[in-house]
Parts: structure tokens; C-alpha cells; sequence
């Protein structure tokens, strides 16, 4: 038998929340039939589109054979019919929409970072959890090829002890006065929430958290590399946020992670995001969707001679991870994972206490950055 559950998709006008979220997400799942349950139902996602833009929202929904939108987010929260609310709007405003959500009664899905600050995440926790709804954020990363590839070494032990942990994410963001830029001048704005520390923390702390050990303290420091930018209006601006950031943490078990952020980086490697892991046993780079390693009986002796040419082809001496699979799009396959979860109850670990640790991480990252020291990381205790 195949169930409607309705969707309140906030949001649907950004980029995240029309690429990934609605067209690669929620029409997929729409396109395959739906989501299968345990049950043996389907359940068929029914978004209504919410949005501050009349104008997009109407050619969003004519694009995709829509017919449900809206402007008004309050009378759509009304709705008995829609169980879900989704949240991709502005982050300044998250906190506020998700907590009319939950006093509709409904069950709560959101991007990242949960609100702007470790006091207001827990707060929308612990409503969530008072008022009995389903909740969960967007940790998408861990559901992409390259990852879930470096997750299946892990479990099957091939690093032995894992020592330690290096990271790469960024890419260059045009300026805005000759090419324009790829992000919205809002990411250079810290009263407007911007800032990579808060956007790109949240994902690291997950990461870190659920592949190699919980996070005891962190050392970061940061900068703006890029003091000036052109809006979408082409008016020139001030950056009054952090475009780069580079990080230290110290995991459970021993393990050192590094993580360098940048939006003012020209890449030199296969991918936007690279992990590097060390192990006793072996080592892998892992990217979004590929994966290399290299075990310890597989590992060559290097020379130091800078006197002559270096004579090895570093790269040709790890071994891609195949695929053995098909991997599904990350965001789709964590809606499918919190539709069941909200339908029958199934697992679903990334709810609101797991998106608070990563808006914790955040605020200690900038508390380092201030005092210029390693910050402890105390653990949240659940509700």
C-alpha cells in the first residue's frame, strides 16, 4: 500500500534547498516510487515549496509538475497532512521557524549548522524531545562514496590502530569583480551568519565524531584572506567573517586530526575534500567519491636524496577501493533514512543532540581563535 506523508520544504529557493534537497532528493524518491518500509508500504513524499520569492517558487513548481507552494510559512505549518517540516532557509532565521514547526506538532528535518549558537541548538532539542516529534539534521557527507568506501575499511580493520587524521576542503571563490563568485556574499558577513568555521565545523565534527573517535579539544586559528568582495548587485563590500580556517583536534584514542578550511585556495589535489588517514596497518585518502590505499605490506621505502630526481610515482602506489555497489545520492539516501524513521520508527542517529555538537564545535573553534589556545570539548549529556 503506498502512504502520502506531506513536507513543508522551507528553503526551496536556495541552492542546497532546490539541487540537493527537493530535485535530487525528495523527486528522485518521488520518481522511483517512492520509499520502501520494513512494512512492505511505500511512503510518497508530498513537498509543498516555501520560499520569500513568489516569482521563483511559481517557475520552481511549474519546472517540476508542482502544485503545491507558498509565501506564507505560518499557514502552511497549519496543514495537518504535512508531517514534516524541512529547514534550508537562512541560518539566522532556523531557530525561530524550526521551533513554530514543533509547536505545530510536526516532525523536524534541517540543514546545518541547527541554529547559530551551542544555547540555541539545545534549545531546539529539547523542545523537539518535550514536545514528542522526530528529528534529525542534514550530515550528508557521510552518506558519499568516497566516505562510506573509507567507513567499510574502518569496520573491517585495515588500518590497525588509526594514528592520525589529515584533512583539505576548499577551493577558490572568485572575488566578484571579474568572474562571478560561486558562493552568496552572505558566507563573507558575520552578522549575517557567515563565516566557514560556523558552515564548514558542523561537518567536521560529524565526520570526525562518527568515523574516528569523539572530539576532546581543538586548536584553530583563522582568517581573512580576501578583505574585500563584489555582492550580487555588484556593489563592492567589506568580509567581515573568516574564509579560511586551519584546525587541530584531538580525538578519542589518541588520534590528531587537521583539518585545513579555505574559500581562497586553488586546488591541487583529486577532489574538493581530501582525508588522508594514517594507520599502523595502512593508509587511505579518501575523497567525496573515490577512494585509495595503500597496506603495509604494500608500502615502499622512499630515499631522501633531493640531489636527483625524485625516482618514484607516489600516486601510482595506492590501490583504488572499489566501488562494489552503486552509491545513491547522499542527501537522497539520508531523506529515505529519516522518512522511515518518522513513518515506522526506524534508526536514525543524526537527530538535533548530534547537529548541537557540531554548532558546539563552531563556538569553541572561535573561543581558540580569540584566546589563541586549545579548547576542551565537553560532552553534551543526552536529554
Amino acid at each position: 500500500m503506498q502512504r502520502t506523508i506531506g513536507i513543508v520544504l522551507n528553503g526551496v529557493t536556495g541552492r542546497m534547498g532546490l539541487n540537493q534537497h527537493l530535485v535530487r532528493s525528495l523527486l528522485a524518491i518521488r520518481a522511483q516510487g517512492g520509499v520502501a518500509l520494513a512494512s512492505g508500504d511505500t511512503l510518497m513524499p508530498d513537498p509543498i515549496l516555501i520560499g520569500r520569492n513568489e516569482d521563483k517558487l511559481r517557475a520552481i513548481a511549474e519546472a517540476h509538475n508542482l502544485t503545491r507552494w507558498s509565501t506564507d510559512l505560518n499557514s502552511s505549518l497549519e496543514n495537518p497532512e504535512d508531517a514534516v517540516y524541512f529547514d534550508s532557509g537562512a541560518t539566522g532565521l532556523r531557530q525561530r521557524n524550526v521551533l513554530d514547526a514543533i509547536a505545530a506538532g510536526k516532525h523536524v528535518y534541517c540543514e546545518k549548522p541547527l541554529a547559530t549558537t551551542l544555547a540555541g541548538a539545545l534549545a531546539l532539542a529539547a523542545a523537539a524531545n518535550k514536545a514528542g516529534v522526530r528529528h534529525g539534521v542534514v550530515q550528508d557527507k557521510l552518506f558519499l562514496p568516497g566516505l562510506r568506501k573509507l567507513r567499510r575499511l574502518i569496520d573491517a580493520g585495515f588500518f590497525g590502530r588509526i594514528l592520525s587524521v589529515r584533512g583539505d576542503f576548499g577551493y577558490w571563490v572568485f572575488e566578484g569583480d571579474g568572474q562571478p563568485a560561486q558562493r552568496p556574499s552572505w558566507n563573507y558577513k558575520r552578522e549575517e551568519d557567515g563565516g566557514i568555521v560556523l558552515d564548514m565545523f558542523c561537518h567536521w565534527r560529524y565526520l570526525l565524531d562518527h568515523l574516528f573517535g569523539s572530539v576532546k579539544a581543538v586548536s584553530c586559528t583563522a582568517a581573512t584572506h580576501i578583505p574585500e568582495r563584489v555582492d550580487e548587485r555588484g556593489a563592492r563590500y567589506k568580509c567581515t567573517a573568516e574564509d579560511a580556517a586551519y584546525a587541530t583536534f584531538e580525538l578519542a584514542g589518541g588520534v590528531l586530526a587537521q583539518i585545513n578550511s579555505s574559500w581562497a585556495t586553488r586546488v591541487y589535489r583529486d577532489e574538493l575534500l581530501s582525508l588522508h588517514v594514517d594507520g599502523t596497518e595502512g593508509s587511505v585518502v579518501a575523497g567525496l567519491r573515490d577512494c585509495r590505499a595503500q597496506h603495509r605490506v604494500n608500502t615502499p621505502r622512499p630515499v631522501w636524496n633531493p640531489d636527483q630526481p625524485n625516482p618514484f610515482r607516489f600516486r601510482d602506489q595506492w590501490a583504488e577501493v572499489p566501488d562494489n555497489g552503486e552509491f545513491d545520492n547522499a542527501f537522497k539516501l539520508q531523506w529515505e533514512m529519516f522518512l522511515r524513521h518518522v513513518a515506522s520508527g526506524d534508526p536514525f542517529p543524526h537527530d538535533f543532540l548530534d547537529g548541537a555538537r557540531g554548532v558546539q564545535l563552531a563556538e569553541l573553534a572561535y573561543q581558540s581563535i580569540r584566546e589563541r589556545r586549545w579548547i576542551e570539548v565537553p560532552e553534551i549529556p543526552a536529554f
